[in-house]
C-alpha cells in the first residue's frame, strides 16, 4: 500500500483527515467517505487531462460527472460559480450529493464556495494539485470568488470532508506555480515556526530541486501548522488572521493587476517583504527582518519587489477594501520576530506609504 500521512484538522463534530503520500490518487480506500449520492469533480483545463481519468478509475462505479472550467485567477469569477451550480441542478444532483475539486487553489476555492451555497451545503472534498493548494488554501474551509474590486469578497467557510493530496502531482507542475506555492510555505515560518524557516534556508538546493523527502516534510509541517490555527480559530475571530501575513498587500497588488500579472503566491511574497519592513519602521521588529525574509524568498526564485508602475496610492485604496480591514482602519498582520506575528490595527497611513514605497523595484 502507499505510504501516506494523516493529519486530522479538528474542527468539532466537521474534523476531516488530509492525507499526504506519493500515488494516494491511484487508492480506492479513502473515498468509502463519499455518500451514496452523485458525485460532481470540478476540474481545469491544465489538470484534467493529467489527473481526472485516474481520479475516476479511483472512484469505480460510482455515478460521477465532470465540469472543466477555465484555468487562472482571472476566472474566479460569479460567473464561473454559477455555471458549476447550474452543472449541479442539471445533473439532478441533491442534498447527498458529494463535490470534489481537482487542480490548484481557484478550482478549490470556487468548487468550495459552489458547494457551501448549493442546497444550502453539500459535501466537498479537495484533492489539490498545486503546491499553493497543497500547503495552504485546501485546509481550513475558506471558499469563495473575487469581484473586481478584491479577492475573495464573496465567499464562506465550508469546511471539506477530506483532502487527499498526492505529491506526485508536483512533478507535472510549471516552475513558476511551484514557486509560488514556496511562499505560503515560508509564510508558517514567518509567523509561527521560526525552526521551520531555518530549516527552509538550510534546504533551499533541496527544495528547489524539488527532493520527494524535502517536499513531504515540507507539506506536512506546513499542513500540521495550518490545522493547529484552524483548530483554534476557524472563522478567523482570532488568532487565524495570523494566517494572512502579507496577503493585505499581496491581495491589493493582485486586483489592481486584475489578477493577470501575479500569481497569488508571488503576490504574496512581495507583501510580506512589505509587511515585515512595516514591522521594523515601526519597530516592532528587529532589524534585519525583512532582508532575512527577501533573501530566503529570492533564493526560492519569488520576487520581492513592488513593480514601479503600481503606484502607492492604488495599494492604498486598494487595501481600503480588504476583508481584514476594520471600522477603524487596516487590520495588517504584523511580526514581533520571525516566528511570531501579531495582529495590528494601529499603522498610520503615513506608515504605511513609507513602507511601500521602500519596497518599490529600483
Amino acid at each position: 500500500m502507499t505510504d501516506r500521512i494523516t493529519v486530522q484538522v479538528e474542527v468539532g463534530q466537521r474534523g476531516y483527515p488530509v492525507h499526504i503520500g506519493h500515488g494516494l490518487l491511484d487508492l480506492t480506500e479513502p473515498w468509502q467517505a463519499l455518500s451514496t449520492g452523485k458525485t460532481l469533480i470540478v476540474s481545469n483545463a491544465v489538470v484534467a487531462p493529467l489527473y481526472l481519468d485516474r481520479l475516476l478509475a479511483s472512484l469505480g462505479d460510482r455515478d460521477c460527472s465532470s465540469h472543466i472550467i477555465a484555468d487562472g485567477e482571472p476566472h474566479k469569477t460569479i460567473a464561473t460559480w454559477s455555471s458549476i451550480i447550474d452543472k449541479l441542478i442539471a445533473m439532478h444532483a441533491r442534498r447527498d450529493c458529494n463535490l470534489i475539486a481537482l487542480g490548484g487553489g481557484v478550482v478549490g476555492d470556487i468548487s468550495g464556495f459552489a458547494a457551501a451555497s448549493y442546497m444550502r451545503g453539500v459535501r466537498f472534498f479537495q484533492v489539490p494539485t498545486t503546491l499553493l493548494a497543497q500547503v495552504d488554501s485546501s485546509v481550513g474551509g475558506k471558499t469563495g470568488v473575487n469581484h473586481s474590486k478584491g479577492k475573495n469578497l464573496l465567499g464562506a467557510f465550508h469546511q471539506p470532508g477530506m483532502v487527499l493530496i498526492d505529491t506526485q502531482t508536483l512533478d507535472t507542475l510549471p516552475v513558476r506555480e511551484f514557486r509560488a506555492g514556496l511562499a505560503e510555505v515560508v509564510k508558517y515560518g514567518a509567523i509561527m515556526d521560526s525552526g521551520f524557516l531555518a530549516w527552509l534556508e538550510s534546504s533551499v538546493a533541496a527544495i528547489n530541486s524539488r527532493d520527494a523527502s524535502a517536499l513531504a516534510f515540507l507539506i506536512q509541517r506546513s499542513v500540521e501548522s495550518k490545522a493547529k490555527v484552524v483548530a483554534a480559530d476557524e472563522m478567523e475571530a482570532g488568532i487565524r488572521a495570523t494566517l494572512n501575513f502579507g496577503h493585505s498587500f499581496g491581495h491589493a497588488l493582485e486586483a489592481i493587476t486584475a489578477y493577470a500579472e501575479f500569481l497569488h503566491g508571488e503576490a504574496v511574497a512581495i507583501g510580506m517583504v512589505i509587511a515585515a519592513t512595516l514591522s521594523e519602521q515601526r519597530g516592532l521588529c528587529p532589524a534585519g527582518t525583512a532582508a532575512r525574509l527577501g533573501r530566503l524568498l529570492q533564493a526560492l526564485g519569488l520576487p520581492t519587489d513592488l513593480p514601479r508602475v503600481v503606484s502607492t496610492a492604488a495599494m492604498l485604496d486598494a487595501l481600503q477594501l480588504d476583508k481584514k480591514a476594520v471600522a477603524g482602519g487596516l487590520r495588517l498582520i504584523l511580526l514581533e520576530e520571525v516566528g511570531k506575528a501579531i495582529i495590528d490595527d494601529s499603522s498610520k497611513r503615513q506608515q504605511i506609504e513609507a513602507a511601500i514605497d521602500c519596497c518599490r523595484a529600483a
